[in-house]
């Protein structure tokens, strides 16, 4: 058996893998448990890690230290590439307010921190971490450390993970807890806040719909769709006409008869002004009449078109075809020629067969082609990410200069790409599933490193009573900031309750409590506020992480 006595004690490299494989299944099993409909997720990988290390199961700490800094830098680049498109358009649904809100808990977290700094003493590393961990932001953690290494100069560190660790579990509790108080005391009815919030995000009047409409009006007969289309207000698709009973597809060059049926594509608010200037409702639906025409879903895979408006293609009058619809990210909207397409979008194109076939071509269509995995844009984005953390930039006043680090360089760095990578080639598309694969190896590899670095100290600090403390000051970290914001945000500005459990969840970069928040509200709402903010925070986060530990120091 001495084979297995080497496997367990000796720190080689199967060594090294075997314990992380344990410590990531014990944790991501036991984070699964619920204990009053709560339970911690993968955040368990830490403490998994930590009483490996206690009872004696440890790795080299240089491999320890490279796994830990690899899977930051997953974890906060696939957040990126995920939230990238919707940060950017986010600011033109409100969500600079938002962002705004956010980096208002923020700022009172940190004055927080700084206030117990100088009123209990405690040493300024060891609160960031605390700090850290109140707030749920394990790249903070990272960010803090990397700092704390390059101020030594290669000398030994605090062991910030230690108060991380303590504050955590209650940094989650406390979101929810505050999420709940509000509930409770705000009297706050949730299905009524859900049919306010479908009412301002989601007005019917916006959504895509199809009406069958006679020409009847003089001032459209005998005009070709082109030629009308400036004289009404209103962005819409003609599919369809069926002229003396033949059904045929519309061009732009199509000219409307008298009695021509002609089938429209629009937002449902306008078309009552569309059926104004161009006839009346028809009771023949053709939407149900095909002859030869056919509707198909495509899928935009051709990474030639990626970036282009849909009006540059010039699809509909190479091919004779009608774009009506397209669908990205769960959203319906109508075909614009201003909409630039992006890779895994679908739009609905109305067409003959052989002329849907040529489209084809031109878009791609492959279901194949969306499931491979883009590595090269990947890696490249990884490579710029670490110059860009690299790069020291000087704050006046501050001794020494900040760097974004392997976790804001990254996070930029994809939120850039996954926007305008389509400009030098560069797509950098994922299926959610290969996102969340590389976001969860990521993050667990992070944290059961954090686990195994700081598990011999955590017992005893806790049981010599540090930990005690520590966890109080973590309470208050956690809690009093999102009550003023929380409470602000309601009360004076009169945000959605289904926003705010959004915002608090990503005030604090916590999925979990994001999972508990949609549970209560069985809605996107939460999840649309908490990417909104998502990126912001996590920049803001590791800043304020690195920028107290060089402010007082």
């Amino acid at each position: 058996m001495e084979w297995l006595s080497d496997l367990l004690l000796k720190q080689n490299v199967a060594h090294t893998i075997l314990i992380y494989s344990a410590v990531i299944s014990l944790g991501v099993f036991l984070g699964k448990i619920r204990i009053s409909g709560i339970s911690l997720g993968i955040a368990f990988v830490l403490f998994a890690g930590i009483a490996a290390s206690h009872f004696g199961f440890t790795a080299n700490l240089e491999v320890v230290d490279f796994i830990k800094d690899f899977g930051l830098i997953l974890f906060v680049f696939s957040i990126g590439l995920q939230v990238g498109p919707g940060f950017f358009s986010s600011f033109k649904r409100g969500g600079l307010t938002l962002n705004l809100l956010a980096l208002g808990t923020v700022f009172l977290g940190g004055l927080t921190v700084v206030i117990i700094h100088f009123a209990t003493g405690m040493s300024m590393p060891m609160l960031v971490g605390v700090m850290s961990g109140a707030v749920t932001n394990t790249p903070g953690l990272g960010a803090a450390q990397q700092t704390l290494a390059q101020i030594s100069g290669g000398g030994e560190i605090p062991p910030i993970g230690l108060g991380y660790a303590v504050a955590y579990p209650f940094g989650v509790l406390g979101i929810i807890l505050t999420m709940l108080m509000m509930r409770k005391f705000l009297k706050i009815n949730v299905n009524e806040e859900l049919r306010l919030y479908d009412k301002v995000q989601h007005p019917e009047e916006q959504l895509p719909e199809r009406v069958s409409i006679q020409v009847t009006n003089r001032k459209v007969i005998g005009e070709t769709i082109r030629e009308i289309m400036p004289t009404i207000n209103h962005s819409f698709v003609i599919s369809r006409i069926l002229h003396k009973g033949d059904l045929i597809p519309a061009g732009s060059d199509s000219v409307l008869y008298e009695n021509d049926i002609v089938l429209v594509v629009a937002q449902k608010g306008a078309i009552p002004a569309i059926i104004a200037q161009i006839g009346m409702v028809s009771n023949m639906d053709l939407s149900v009449k095909s002859g030869k025409l056919i509707s198909r879903r495509l899928l935009v895979t051709n990474r030639e078109i990626f970036g282009k408006r849909l009006g540059s293609l010039n699809l509909r009058a190479k091919y004779n075809i009608n774009i009506t619809r397209l669908y990205r990210s769960g959203i319906e909207l109508v075909a614009s020629p201003e909409l630039r397409l992006q890779m895994g979008d679908k739009l609905t194109v109305v067409g003959d067969e052989g002329s849907i076939d040529k489209v084809i071509k031109e878009i791609g269509n492959s279901i194949k082609r969306l499931d491979e995995p883009n590595i090269i844009p990947i890696f490249i984005g990884i490579l710029l990410g670490v110059l860009l953390g690299s790069i020291p930039f000087r704050i006046p006043g501050v001794a020494n200069p900040i760097k974004l680090g392997l976790a804001g360089g990254p996070l930029i760095v994809a939120l850039l790409l996954s926007k305008y990578g389509y400009k030098f080639q560069l797509v950098s598309y994922t299926t959610p599933s290969a996102n969340l694969m590389l976001r969860e190896i990521g993050i667990v590899l992070f944290l059961a490193s954090v686990g195994l670095a700081s598990g011999e100290k955590f017992i005893p600090t806790l049981l010599s009573g540090d930990g005690f403390i520590w966890m109080g000051y973590g309470a208050i970290i956690t809690i009093l900031p999102l009550l003023i914001i929380g409470l602000f945000s309601r009360l004076v500005l009169k945000r959605n309750y289904l926003e705010v459990c959004g915002l608090l969840a990503g005030s604090m970069t916590d999925p979990p409590a994001l999972a508990y928040a949609g549970s209560i509200a069985q809605s996107e709402a939460p999840a649309v506020a908490y990417a909104t903010i998502y990126p912001l925070v996590m920049f803001l986060r590791i800043f304020v992480a690195q920028l107290l530990i060089l402010l007082f120091i």
